[in-house]
């Protein structure tokens, strides 16, 4: 059951002040083992990585897998497996392209993208390009996600990368298969048979067998994300994406069997997610706390619900404003708008990862064949992060170049300012290319 609080009382500040540090809190109980995964793969490369796979879940027969058999494994699925699944590659892969295609993207996975211009002799710019390998992470624990697949490994296929690596922990059977069909329509170029902390110190440092990568992506449970964070610089990272959450808005109008689905369908994830419902009155957090209960009933996944739903919160606030002020502060991955006028709300919100607007948009649509990555920032991270996407698997690089009458127009002012802050090596470099002052 969610615990419910009140507006204007000192247990809802308090609820609100601990969850909005959420992340940081999550961290702090798993980076010490992290830390020991991380520092015995640096050392140890593959031998580290199948220590812990075996402690963990299962030893892979081969590590890097690049002849995986996604052809047939897409072949073997059920045909309605296989039409959703080639549906969300064909969405996600439309919706990418879009935006590959918007601002100074343009010409990825082709031509240079970026921009050029010229002032006075001189000519500036930017350069985009493709990362030269990435690597995608796919969690693999209590349930299989071939979705993360396609929406990790899709936009940086689209943004040009080379060379794709999905790390995920293999079951070695048929069940397997989702996975490679995945990885088969997302161009995968290998993958990666681990889990948890180890497959991303593999990624980030490289082993005997697992090739070092520029940027790792992807969800995974609170070890992969502390782990993610960890290898930080050595590698890039798309941003912390934690354990699943969701907040629910609704107001008096809402559906409470509706709302209750849509905090379930995050709820099931595992028992680390967080369910959040903001609603107008108690009697709207009472009506979707019994629906809860009806429908944990004959959900497969209620234990791990259930245990999810202890994490979570409901909030009842008098105003549309107050609201939106306690969605803001909790900065949610998923925000579901159940409310009357939800653009109205929606202009409101300014923290969100993803929204999902009126009640015909389950958060599922995302999760799976919307086109938008599923890959969001969690933790309160949506304050400064951004959805995965095109622009999460390119480097920019600045290009300048002066004509000597444009060097010789900048130059004594460049001679100043390097002097000003102490730099004559700077001056001199200058000055070495500059005409002789004259008279």
């Amino acid at each position: 059951m969610l615990p419910i609080f009140l507006d204007g009382t000192r247990e809802l500040e308090a609820a609100l002040g601990r969850l909005e540090s959420r992340g940081d809190a999550d961290f702090a109980r798993v980076e010490p083992v992290v830390r020991e995964i991380i520092a015995a793969v640096r050392a140890e490369g593959d031998a580290a990585v199948q220590r812990y796979n075996e402690r963990f879940g299962r030893r892979a027969a081969r590590l890097v897998v690049r002849d995986y058999p996604g052809a047939a494994a897409l072949e073997r699925l059920a045909p309605d497996a296989r039409d959703a699944l080639r549906l969300a590659s064909a969405r996600i892969r439309t919706f990418h392209e879009r935006a590959r295609g918007a601002d100074s993207l343009q010409g990825l996975a082709g031509s240079s993208g970026g921009f050029e211009y010229e002032d006075g002799g001189v000519s500036l710019g930017v350069r985009v390009r493709p990362v030269s390998r990435a690597g995608v992470y796919a969690p693999g624990g209590k349930a299989r996600y071939p979705s993360s697949v396609l929406m990790a490994a899709i936009p940086a296929q689209v943004a040009g990368v080379p060379e794709v690596l999905v790390a995920t922990p293999l079951a070695g059977d048929e069940r397997d298969d989702a996975i490679y069909a995945a990885a088969h329509l997302s161009s995968v170029s290998a993958i990666v048979d681990a889990g948890g902390a180890q497959a991303i110190a593999a990624l980030a440092y490289g082993t005997e067998t697992v090739p070092r990568v520029d940027k790792i992506v992807g969800p995974g449970n609170l070890y992969v994300a502390c782990a993610k964070s960890l290898v930080f610089g050595a590698v890039d990272i798309d941003g912390i994406a934690g354990p699943s959450e969701i907040l629910v808005m609704a107001d008096d109008e809402a559906d409470p069997r509706l709302v209750a689905a849509d905090i379930l369908s995050q709820a099931e994830h595992d028992e680390a997610a967080y369910p959040f419902l903001v609603c107008a009155s108690d009697l709207m957090a009472q009506a979707v706390c019994r629906e809860v209960e009806i429908q944990l009933a004959t959900l497969p996944r209620a234990v791990i619900a259930r245990a999810a739903l202890a994490n979570g919160a409901a909030f009842v606030a008098p105003s549309r404003d107050r609201m939106a002020a306690i969605a803001d502060r909790l900065a949610p991955e998923h925000l579901a708008l159940h409310v009357s006028d939800p653009r109205s709300m929606l202009s409101r919100v300014r923290r969100a990862g993803a929204v999902f607007v009126g009640p015909s948009t389950p958060e599922a649509m995302g999760d799976y064949v919307a086109g938008p990555s599923h890959v969001l920032p969690t933790g309160g991270a949506v304050r400064f992060g951004s959805p995965l996407g095109v622009y999460d698997f390119v480097a920019r690089t600045s290009v300048i170049q002066y004509t000597p009458e444009a060097l010789a127009h900048h130059g004594r002012a460049v001679c100043a300012f390097a002097r000003l802050e102490g730099l004559e090596g700077h001056a001199r470099a200058v000055e070495a290319r500059l005409p002789p002052p004259t008279g």
